[in-house]
This record gives C-alpha cells, structure tokens and sequence, in this order.
C-alpha cells in the first residue's frame, strides 16, 4: 500500500506541481521605451530628403582664387564705366571683349545708379551677355522697410 500511495502522491504531485510563467511586462515597457526614443531621435538626425545628385563630366578647373569681376557702371546721366574708366557706348562692345580675351574666368557685374534709364541698364547688361562672359549679374543694394519706393 505504501507503494500505490507514493504513486498516486507522484500522480497528483505532477499534476499540481507550479509552471514557471513569464512576466512579459518589463519587457513591453523597455520595448516601447526604445520605439519613443527612435520615434524622436530618427527624425532629428536627418537633415531633408534623401536625394541621389546627378553627376557631370565636364566640371569647371578649379581656381585658386576667385577674380573680382569686372565693374560695368552707367550713372543717372548715362555715363558708362568700365572698371573706373570712362568708355563711350560704340567702344563699350570691344572694350568688353578685349577684356573677356584677356581674362576669360572674369565675370561681369553690372551697377546702375537707380535714376539711370531702365533701357540703358538693360543695354549693358544684354552687351555683357552677348559677349560671352561666364556670367553677368546686376548689383542691388538691400532695401530697407522704412525706405520709400
């Protein structure tokens, strides 16, 4: 009898011996912990829009120093100026390309006093183009608020 008894302790025994349980709430607390600092770091370390540039073959040489450009100016009389000299508008043309021959990389800027005649500053500029500059640009000074029109 002793024997049936030990068997029937063993039988019942298995039956309500304790399962080991897994507490999984520390674990979705330390998951959900990471996803909030992803979701806010993530978005800081990108700086805009991954885009993949296009690439040339023929790049520009690259210079030591950049040259000034070359000063074209017409004042509110219609004086035109090359550099500092006083250049009439039937020299302007060659006076330009000499210029453009001798230095090639230069480029132009143009500065017209704000009395000039809009056709004359237009003028210049379009015999700068035609010339073949690498670039021709018009100089403006910052407009203030209070400053009329």
């Amino acid at each position: 009898m002793d024997r049936a008894r030990r068997r029937r302790m063993t039988e019942h025994a298995a039956v309500v011996r304790p399962r080991p349980v897994m507490n999984v709430t520390p674990l979705v607390d330390v998951v959900l912990v990471l996803l909030i600092i992803f979701m806010v770091v993530i978005p800081a370390m990108q700086s805009g829009a991954s885009i993949e540039m296009a690439g040339i073959f023929n790049t520009d040489e690259p210079t030591e120093k950049k040259a000034e450009p070359f000063k074209l100016s017409i004042d509110k009389e219609g004086t035109i100026y090359l550099e500092d000299e006083i250049v009439s508008r039937t020299a302007l043309e060659s006076k330009l390309r000499a210029a453009s021959k001798r230095e090639p990389s230069r480029r132009v800027v143009v500065k017209a006093d704000k009395n000039a005649e809009y056709t004359q500053v237009r003028d210049l500029y379009r015999v700068a183009q035609q010339v073949g500059f690498p670039g021709v640009s018009l100089r403006v000074n910052k407009r203030n608020a209070d400053e009329g029109k």
